[in-house]
């Protein structure tokens, strides 16, 4: 089969026809071989499932969403594997098209966490309580805006894919796996890493198990041999508090504070427990750190030392953060978080709007898009590509639909509403060409813009503030999602008619297990910000809509200062950064540094762990670490935030027994 990239001519132009045949005819593979299988999109929604449960603990706790396509792919095919060695009838070769269609089901399903269930809808708990819908309403919202981004992304496909031959990275990472996986059979470094990152899960379930089942009917318990039988006799120890002890002492002696269970003192200093300036016990994020880079983790780490070491023992020393009532978390980032969102969103905008080539290229491809096809014969294309019809029928049904839940479920105008899905398919443009340039989708950016954007028009008014940019999320998400899929598919010579299907699927099963699941773990506003749920995204969002709502003047002035210092920090580490190309790895990173501002110390501490085993491995040992370090760290993370949300859901479950 061929399955190599189309190769580019450069001595001279071919036609976008020219382009496309050329793939139809030497890289095409859709008729000859089982892509949309009934085992395939099973295998799909259930791994969806899974994977989407691990990113809403995840984005509660850190505020994105882990990468989806490539875990399931090597789950899925170390499952079929050993199915078809037990059965051999029963399973037949389970072919790449395939793995690559239940990858995008299965990436569909787990990117629906970040169209809006861990940032927009935490923020309008937050703010706007009454106006969060119930289970049912909220399935059909996110279901909708993220079904609109899938139908947004059909004529970019063409174009963007087919045509400009993007690279969108992650699309050719998962091509690569998919080929390795199926042509080497699972032998060799294939079958290591699925071991590795089945095992790392096992480890990360078990870790967490012991650390969080607090609950006395959730203890594992030790059993012990009494007369001849075996008998209960104590319940097992949870995680050794010494992994809990603080780091260092931060706390100044002249600040007016009640001592604390487990502040620690040395001479005239003491660090205050409530701070979070340690090890938590967890290695959820020590993985996280791993996969993120020395950049991210040591700019978190510096951003941490700043609010928590520094800032927030001086604050409490004023009085702007109080001592007491609620969560320390919660109390320290609400004073703290006006630093840091305005160093991320003024850094997001800034260096998106820097990318102006990209924006220009995009805005000026949106007529190369819709241009209709003058091929002298029959078009091969029109038959296995998603139809112009079904974009432009998607497009009125869900904008259309899209409008009516936000006038009756949300109260915002019918024609702000129009305003929401225009901007929204503009764009959905924007962040695909993005994508497959940079292989980042700029959600946070976009929906900021459509926040500042109803900022103007809808002054004060929270909920369409949110909502709106709900809607730019939701779809600008699935849109870079499903390009993402479709530049894998391209690779391999998927049919792009049912990739499309096949996110479908994904959206029903992500909207279906996600929303009530949100609401066991979330009940109301006041479990987010705290330790178990700092929800960073969601204050993030919540921060820029009660800016826009009640201007500078509510906010305290040492948070005003905040903002403007926060503000100007973002601006100039986007500008260092562009003008320093080389010397990026030694700027910090105003999306690092501006997220320590709201989040828990505890998870920095972990990332930043985790990025130095990951660099010192790679140092030792490159081949080990590129083979091991992804695989063993995903199991980790998914292992961990799956056992976490059984024991949320299984404390809730306990609770609400008659």
């Amino acid at each position: 089969m061929a399955t190599e990239t189309v190769p580019i001519v450069e001595q001279q132009p071919q036609t976008p026809e020219q382009i496309e045949r050329h793939w139809f005819e030497n890289v095409y593979a859709g008729d000859r071989m089982r892509q949309l299988t009934v085992r395939s999109m099973v295998m799909g929604m259930g791994l969806g499932a899974i994977m989407s449960l691990s990113n809403i603990y995840v984005g509660l706790k850190a505020g994105w969403g882990l990468g989806v396509a490539i875990t399931s792919s090597i789950l899925a095919f170390a499952a079929f594997a050993t199915l078809r060695k037990l059965f051999p009838r029963l399973f037949p070769e389970f072919s790449i098209l395939e793995n690559q269609a239940l990858a995008s089901c299965a990436s569909a399903a787990g990117y629906i966490t970040g169209g809006g269930i861990v940032n927009a809808i935490p923020a309008l708990m937050m703010l706007q309580p009454s106006a969060v819908p119930n289970t049912w309403v909220l399935m059909a919202w996110l279901g909708v805006i993220s079904l609109l981004g899938v139908f947004l992304a059909v004529p970019a496909k063409r174009q963007m894919i087919n045509i400009e031959q993007l690279r969108f990275p992650t699309g050719i990472a998962a091509a690569t796996t998919l080929r390795t996986l199926h042509h080497e059979g699972g032998g060799g470094g294939a079958a290591r890493q699925a071991r590795s990152l089945g095992l790392a899960m096992l480890f990360g379930a078990i870790l967490t198990w012991c650390r969080d089942a607090t609950a006395g009917w959730m203890k594992v318990a030790e059993w012990g041999k009494s007369g001849f039988g075996w008998t209960r006799v104590s319940p097992a120890p949870t995680m050794p508090g010494w992994l809990a002890r603080p780091l260092s002492w931060i706390q100044y002696p002249h600040v007016p504070s009640t001592w604390l269970p487990g502040d620690w003192k040395i001479g005239k200093y003491r660090m205050r427990q409530d701070l979070t300036l340690s090890f938590e016990g967890s290695l959820l994020f020590v993985a996280a750190g791993a996969i993120m880079g020395t950049r991210q983790a040591w700019s978190l780490m510096l951003g941490t030392v700043i609010n928590f070491g520094i800032l927030a023992p001086i604050m409490m020393a004023r009085g702007d953060i109080a001592e007491t009532g609620g969560s320390a978390l919660r109390r320290i980032t609400t004073w703290s978080l006006w630093t840091g969102v305005p160093m991320m969103v003024t850094s997001g905008l800034l260096l998106f709007i820097l990318q102006w080539k990209t924006v220009a290229r995009a805005f000026s491809t949106i007529g190369a898009m819709f241009k209709r096809r003058q091929a002298a014969a029959e078009d091969p294309m029109d038959r296995i590509e998603v139809p112009g019809s079904w974009f432009v029928g998607g497009m009125f049904a869900l904008g259309l639909t899209t409008v009516v839940f936000g006038m009756r479920f949300f109260h915002i105008h019918w024609w702000m509403g129009v305003i929401a899905v225009l901007m929204t398919f503009l764009l959905v443009v924007v962040a695909g060409r993005t994508t497959g340039e940079t292989d980042i989708t700029p959600t946070g950016p976009l929906s900021k813009i459509t926040q500042l954007t109803f900022g103007a028009l809808a002054p004060g008014n929270i909920t369409t503030n949110l909502m709106t940019a709900n809607i730019t999320a939701g779809a600008c998400t699935h849109a870079g999602d499903l390009l993402t899929d479709l530049k894998s598919g391209y690779l391999l010579g998927a049919k792009p008619r049912q990739q499309f299907i096949a996110q479908f699927f994904g959206v029903l099963v992500g909207t279906v297990v996600v929303v009530p699941v949100f609401f066991l773990l979330i009940p109301n506003a006041s479990v987010l910000g705290t330790d178990q749920w700092p929800a960073p995204a969601a204050q993030v969002w919540r921060g820029v809509a009660e800016l826009l709502a009640k201007g500078l003047g509510a906010l305290k002035p040492t948070a005003r200062i905040g903002l403007v210092i926060g503000a100007t920090t973002g601006i100039v580490l986007a500008l260092l950064e562009r003008a320093f190309p080389k010397h990026k790895k030694y700027i910090p990173s105003a999306t690092g540094l501006g997220l320590a501002f709201t989040i828990t110390a505890y998870y920095s501490v972990s990332m930043f762990i985790g990025a130095l085993i990951a660099a010192g491995l790679h140092k030792a040992n490159k081949k080990l670490a590129e083979e091991y370090v992804v695989p063993v760290s995903s199991g980790i993370i998914a292992g961990e935030s799956l056992m976490g949300v059984a024991i949320a859901l299984l404390s809730v479950a306990h609770v609400l027994e008659p």
